[in-house]
């Protein structure tokens, strides 16, 4: 495996098929900026799935054993059943997983897991139609991102459900979101509202820590940690009591956890980020469309990459100076 100089290995890739979404989420792609005028990325900027499948080769030499792909939203993307089938049957990743808003997701869960899908996590705010309506930039009420997960769990995935909690927005949803997925044996994670990308207004007031989330969790119910020191794990795991379902806290606000990060990303426009706040990439897609292009030397681009790795964002926020322009979460998922 291959270690950058902190001493972090590579072994979780995250692929970011397309630029689009059928959402304009608060959070990563609001509306006032992600208008209808907006002009996402042309088809053929995006990486083919043959120049992926390079990238893939020489990533799972470098000790890649996870995959998850993601957006914008990576239903959006066509071929993406195939290209499933090629990471799990030709490629033998171990971990396929994908991340999605849901609303396409009930029509497709079938699909996926012939295909050779393994989890799928699902991005949902809110339960209240009001509140999710108004986060995800479309007026649209949940009913249909809950069919989405219902499918999923019926199809036998491993189902996550990702919240966002935002100060003032829909913090007031934590504890009906967590009795609804407990219910159903479903992991709920939180996440801390963070400054990804340059245009969701982010400022510290506006973040609700992990510890705070936890204290309401318990003001309701009985709950207990799982192996929080457990190595390349971002979300603090725990279990409620009568054994029903986990929950997570992703604290990389109040909690950083870059040292003990393994993630490498690869965006919707062809770039490589070690960081989900890097402000810049490796430009792969210039590399593999390059007229003396040679597979047989993209392992090495790519691991003298990783060693030089240094970041560590979510450390340096707490010590200030880290007002900077960041990749765009609708480039890179997350």
């Amino acid at each position: 495996m291959v270690k950058d100089r902190r001493g972090r290995g590579l072994t979780d890739l995250r692929i970011s098929l397309t630029d689009r979404c059928n959402l304009r989420c608060t959070y990563c792609m609001p509306k006032e900026v992600f208008g209808p005028d907006y002009e996402f990325l042309r088809k053929s900027e995006w990486l083919t799935f043959r120049e992926l499948d390079d990238l893939v080769e020489a990533f799972v030499q470098l000790g890649v054993r996870k995959i998850r792909l993601t957006g914008g939203e990576p239903l959006l993307r066509s071929g993406i059943n195939k290209y499933i089938y090629g990471l799990k049957h030709i490629h033998k990743i171990e971990d396929i997983a994908l991340t999605t808003n849901g609303l396409r997701l009930a029509e497709r869960a079938g699909e996926l897991k012939a295909a050779g899908l393994d989890r799928v996590t699902v991005s949902l705010d809110a339960l209240d139609a009001e509140i999710a309506g108004q986060m995800n930039g479309r007026g649209i009420a949940p009913r249909a991102v809950l069919a989405g997960i219902a499918a999923a769990q019926h199809e036998g995935f491993h189902v996550k459900v990702n919240m966002v909690v935002e100060r003032g927005v829909n913090d007031g949803e934590i504890l009906p979101m967590a009795r609804y997925f407990k219910e159903r044996g479903i992991t709920l994670r939180f996440i801390e509202f963070m400054d990804v990308g340059n245009h969701n207004g982010w400022k510290m007031d506006r973040v609700v820590s992990g510890q705070e989330i936890l204290e309401k969790i318990q003001s309701e119910f009985a709950a207990e940690p799982i192996d929080l020191s457990s190595q390349g794990e971002v979300a603090k795991r725990y279990r409620y009591a009568d054994g029903s379902a986990e929950f997570g806290l992703i604290t990389s606000v109040t909690q950083p956890f870059c040292r003990g990060c393994t993630r490498a990303r690869i965006s919707a426009d062809g770039k490589l980020y070690t960081c989900l706040f890097a402000s810049t990439g490796l430009d792969l897609k210039a590399y593999l469309r390059a007229d003396d292009y040679d597979s047989a030397k993209l392992l090495q681009f790519l691991s003298s990459h990783w060693v030089q790795r240094d970041d560590r964002y979510s450390e340096l926020r707490t010590q200030g100076g880290t007002d900077r322009k960041k990749i765009e979460m609708s480039y890179i998922g997350g």
